[in-house]
């Protein structure tokens, strides 16, 4: 018998379903304070918990899941049903709709879906996204030890999903979507964390698929499917003066299509002096990708004359193929003040498409090593 919204799961966990909180699935209600408070006592009992979203058209603002908890770890969102952001921008005060902070231990699962209803919020980005960036969809912040898995993603207002100053996160089978024209709609944006994977997924934003920030050390992104959107970035770097370094990221066994860029690095003039090293693409599949192989310091930086100071080294391509509507799909555009070293390209293999000719490369200021045969040639 349920008794304050509580009910025993097959494996004695205790269900707290969101309705006994007084949720409305009525697609107009919203349920942001009963979803904090069935989080709330779920975080706060002495057994094994699951918060339970189910089906049905949950509408809700800014929602902050808050712990530490003393329910034993891991405790489980299960979200069932579909969960749409409230269409009030002013409604979102901290960056994030739904934020998810200081947890050690979660699951978030379901097969629900997050609806963040950017179409409504994109105007205000502003002209070359100069606007004031608009909330996350879900944002991990100092949480540990945790997973997100089987959970769908649809029209962000901001980055769909993020994670900082987080450790030990695992990411995977999510469906990330939103049109291609929309403004920073990154699929995962990960930044000041150590031992994130982000694995077999399927996304395609207006923005980079996966980004990663600055701070972040032992990243792997695996199996994803990419498109539309701007590839897969390492950056953007240096931008704020206290960024820090960025160590052993590694993209492998990813499939880009009609993407601007595939495997691209990009710092900012005028920047800290930090470093970014041991960065791995490895069989990454491109098809009419415009920029399949990009290191770019001088990214959004017309108005800056002071070069990059972000150091990159030890950055391996290797194993990427396929086909790229632009003439020049390799170029190594590094700082003159601290140029790049220790780059591999290895068995690169790109062909024209479309209205494409010839290919070329560009690089400058960078040392580089060419194994295999690279098509095209190196610079």
């Amino acid at each position: 018998i349920p008794h304050n919204g509580v009910r025993r799961g097959l494996v004695g966990e205790t269900i707290f379903d969101v309705m006994k909180y007084g949720a409305k699935a009525d697609g107009r209600f919203d349920n942001a304070q009963a979803f904090i408070k069935a989080w709330k006592a779920a975080c706060e009992s002495t057994g094994p918990a699951k918060v339970v979203i189910p089906k049905g058209d949950f509408v809700a603002g800014e929602v902050v899941f808050q712990g530490p908890c003393t329910a034993p770890k891991p405790i489980t969102i299960e979200i069932q049903g579909n969960v749409l952001a409230s269409t009030d921008v002013s409604a979102y005060t901290s960056g994030s709709w739904i934020m998810l902070e200081e947890i050690d231990g979660l699951v978030i699962n379901g097969g629900g879906t997050i609806n963040g209803r950017g179409k409504s919020s994109w105007q205000f980005a502003g002209a070359n996204n100069e606007g004031p960036l608009l909330p996350v969809s879900l944002t991990f912040k100092k949480v540990k030890n945790s997973e997100m898995h089987d959970v769908n993603f649809v029209d962000s207002m901001g980055f769909h999903s993020k994670v900082a100053d987080s450790e030990n996160i695992k990411i995977s089978k999510l469906k990330i979507s939103a049109p291609g024209d929309s403004p920073n709609t990154d699929g995962m944006h990960i930044s000041c964390s150590t031992n994130v994977n982000v694995t077999d997924s399927i996304i395609g934003t207006g923005d980079d698929c996966v980004s990663i920030g600055h701070g972040t050390t032992d990243i792997l992104v695996s199996g994803i499917t990419c498109g539309p959107g701007h590839g897969i970035s390492v950056g953007s770097l240096g931008k704020r003066p206290d960024e820090t370094d960025v160590k052993g990221i590694s993209v492998i066994n990813c499939t880009l299509t009609g993407t601007t860029n595939g495997a691209r690095i990009k710092t900012y003039h005028a920047s800290p002096s930090i470093q970014a090293s041991d960065i791995l693409y490895k069989d990454i599949i491109v098809t009419d990708v415009k920029n399949p192989i990009l290191i770019d310091q001088h990214y959004d930086s017309k108005k800056k004359p002071e070069q990059s100071k972000v150091k990159i080294s030890g950055v391996h391509f290797v194993n990427i193929k396929g086909t790229t509507v632009s003439e020049i799909p390799v170029a190594l555009n590094c700082s003159e003040a601290v140029p790049c070293e220790d780059v591999e390209l290895a068995d690169i293999d790109l062909a024209p498409s479309g209205a494409a000719g010839s290919l070329k490369s560009v690089c400058a200021n960078a040392k580089f090593v060419l194994k295999g045969k690279p098509i095209p040639p190196g610079c």
